[in-house]
């Protein structure tokens, strides 16, 4: 049904494949039924392949914008032409590097200009050319309590800007799939694989599974940072269980692994809110991460799932064996996340946020 507001432009700039891209793409298919929406995107790169090959995407409205450096003469012409052709006035930007070319971008048009952060920032940008880019933001959007502290302490407000959490949703329904069973501990990890995200680190921990004779299988899904790949390799084949681990690069299809997964294991430095942690609550998957950033605000939600002291890697080690001997108590509370996740990632209460700011 279609709401009464400005159409709107959903832009990401990015080149990478991870879940900043998706949550543009998925952000854009969620407001789609409801405003005029475009998404902008660079060109020849993830989020345009996407909207290309990818039949979830392939009635999305998008303009690809063709630029070497984030600070660019192309985005800023580019991205002006496409607001005026349009008379978008709405704009929901994901990401950072590319803010600058837009604030000129959007100079003297108006926009009602939302930033939605995903990740968590460590250095201050509060210097009077970072207060001049960011004055001209209406609403600083975060996907977590932890995010929301993290934007106050890091990001500079304009005279009007307010600061709002908006939970993301789960777009998509849960795989209808019927959850296998195996013989194996089934494990699983998700993201891109680049130091921080958490996979050397999941691996390690897998040793107290070998040396209690525990047979398990581990599967990876992601792509490989070209620069981290050597490295990489290098780690996995030092592993006496090298043969248990398979890495089974990008899929579109990531809903229909956690039925065939027992445990998601995903000790990452720091997450804006763990999209994956999402899917795999949706799925009844026990999970095992560290306990940092927005991670935590999944057990304040009610949630069951472990979570260690952040970095602890002795600790993380140890509740993997505990949760591999008490598996069948571990799989029956997991599958009782299955109805809280319906409740709390609902679309339509994501959808109902976003647009009531929006002109």
């Amino acid at each position: 049904m279609s709401i009464n507001k400005y159409p709107t432009a959903v832009i990401c700039l990015s080149p990478n494949a991870g879940g900043m891209e998706l949550d543009a793409l998925k952000l854009a298919k969620l407001l789609d039924p409801h405003i005029d929406v475009t998404l902008i995107l660079q060109e020849k790169h993830f989020i345009h392949e996407q909207c290309l090959q990818n039949t979830q995407y392939s009635n999305l409205k998008f303009e690809t914008i063709k630029f070497h450096k984030t600070f660019s003469p192309s985005i800023i012409f580019h991205a002006r032409r496409i607001i005026k052709e349009k008379n978008i006035k709405n704009v929901i930007f994901l990401g950072a590097s590319e803010l600058k070319s837009l604030y000129f971008a959007f100079l003297n048009l108006n926009i009602n200009l939302i930033v939605r952060h995903g990740t968590t920032k460590s250095t201050p940008k509060k210097d009077l050319f970072h207060k001049l880019i960011y004055s001209n933001i209406s609403y600083h959007i975060a996907i977590s309590k932890h995010l929301a502290k993290n934007i106050q302490k890091i990001i500079p407000f304009g005279k009007r800007t307010q600061l709002k959490t908006i939970i993301p949703s789960l777009i998509n329904p849960p795989s209808t799939l019927e959850k296998t069973t195996s013989n194996k501990l089934r494990l699983i990890h998700i993201g891109r694989i680049t130091p921080g995200k958490g996979l050397k680190e999941a691996l390690e921990a897998s040793d107290i599974l070998y040396k209690n004779n525990i047979s398990f299988a581990f599967n990876s899904f992601g792509e490989i940072d070209k620069s981290y790949k050597q490295e990489f390799q290098a780690f996995i084949n030092s592993l006496p269980y090298k043969n248990s681990f398979k890495l089974c690069g990008f899929t579109n299809n990531i809903y229909d692994e956690y039925p065939k997964h027992d445990i998601f294991i995903f000790p990452s430095k720091g997450e804006g809110f763990g999209n994956v942690i999402m899917e795999a609550l949706s799925h009844g998957i026990i999970i095992l991460a560290f306990d940092n950033t927005a991670i935590s605000d999944f057990k304040e939600m009610g949630f069951h799932l472990h979570l260690v002291e952040n970095q602890n890697t002795i600790a993380l080690k140890e509740k993997l064996l505990h949760i591999a001997q008490n598996f069948k108590d571990e799989q029956i509370k997991a599958k009782k996340n299955i109805s809280l996740a319906k409740q709390i990632f609902s679309p339509n209460r994501e959808a109902n946020e976003y647009i009531e700011l929006l002109k």
